[in-house]
């Protein structure tokens, strides 16, 4: 392209160059040749012959060297002029040339301009289908990626679903089997509980039975003793009883209560004749201390007690 420019430019430059040439030809003038005048012979009235004849020989010659000057330069000029011209035609017919050349040659870079603009746009006409082409190319291949990589990652979401299905049914089983083996853990553990408990049970049954065999051998034992003490306790009791015959088939009930060592601490009437509960309160207090026993339940039995006082005549 800048070739072209340059050629374009130069051609442009010598056409005007030419133009000037002729437009200067054009308006050149030649300088028509003045003829000189020449008086021959003038008449001089004090100037002899001889010496006129003579003058006007010599004004002669240089008249007609003057003339043959003036028209060889002339001539020379005419000559100059005509080489000028033929040059001018030379270089304009060399202008021409040059410019039909450079037109040529202008036309011939047009062309080829055309032709690579034509082969330009072919290529690019060729490499946008090729651009198309690939583009097309990488979008198929980008979808068959996508594809490919949306395959795997279903396949892997299939598969840990599956995994996690069999990993889900696998703890199922696992936890169906603990639960059965705890149920059955269990199971043998309340039967174990119940032989026990039957066990314990038939043991406890037969401990209270025992125990209330004992305990009722022991409550007779201790309902002895205590019958016993309170015999004893009657019998003090009587032995300080103050009577007289007004008395006789009456009695009076009273309530004792005993330290640890038979010391009394309360006496009460709980009602009863008169005269019977006043003497048997004073006869307790007279004994101050009464019979009690070292055993604990029949004391438990005595600490507390309760005695109906009839006088013995």
């Amino acid at each position: 392209m800048s070739s072209l420019s340059s050629s374009v430019v130069k051609s442009v430059l010598l056409h005007s160059a030419i133009g000037g040439l002729l437009f200067a030809t054009a308006n050149f003038q030649v300088d028509t040749p003045s003829v000189m005048k020449v008086t021959l012979n003038p008449q001089q009235k004090d100037q002899k012959p001889e010496r006129a004849v003579s003058a006007v020989s010599v004004d002669q010659q240089a008249v007609e060297k003057k003339i043959a000057d003036l028209k060889k330069r002339e001539e020379e000029k005419q000559a100059a002029e005509d080489r000028r011209i033929r040059d001018l035609e030379q270089r304009a017919q060399q202008a021409r040339k040059d410019r039909e050349a450079e037109a040529r040659h202008i036309k011939k870079l047009e062309q080829e301009r055309q032709a690579k603009l034509e082969e330009t746009r072919q290529a690019e006409a060729q490499a946008k289908r090729a651009r198309e082409i690939e583009k097309k190319q990488r979008e198929q291949a980008d979808k068959a990626r996508a594809e490919k990589a949306a395959a795997e990652e279903a396949a892997k979401k299939a598969a840990a679903q599956r995994q996690a299905e069999e990993d889900r049914l696998r703890k199922a089983e696992e936890a169906r089997k603990r639960r059965e083996a705890e149920e059955k853990r269990k199971a043998e553990e309340a039967e174990r509980q119940r032989q026990k408990a039957l066990e314990e049970q038939m043991l406890r049954d037969q401990l209270a039975k025992e125990q209330a065999a004992r305990a009722k051998i022991r409550q007779q034992q201790v309902l002895s003793e205590v019958d016993k003490f309170k015999a004893l306790i009657m019998q003090r009791i009587q032995a300080n009883l103050l009577i007289d015959e007004t008395m006789k088939g009456k009695q009076c009930r009273v309530n004792i209560r005993l330290a640890f060592n038979g010391l009394v601490t309360h006496v009460e009437s709980l009602g009863g004749d008169k005269l019977v509960c006043e003497a048997a309160i004073r006869a307790v207090k007279m004994a101050d201390t009464l019979p009690v026993s070292k055993d604990k339940d029949v004391f438990e039995q005595l600490k507390n007690i309760n005695l109906t006082i009839k006088p013995n005549f």
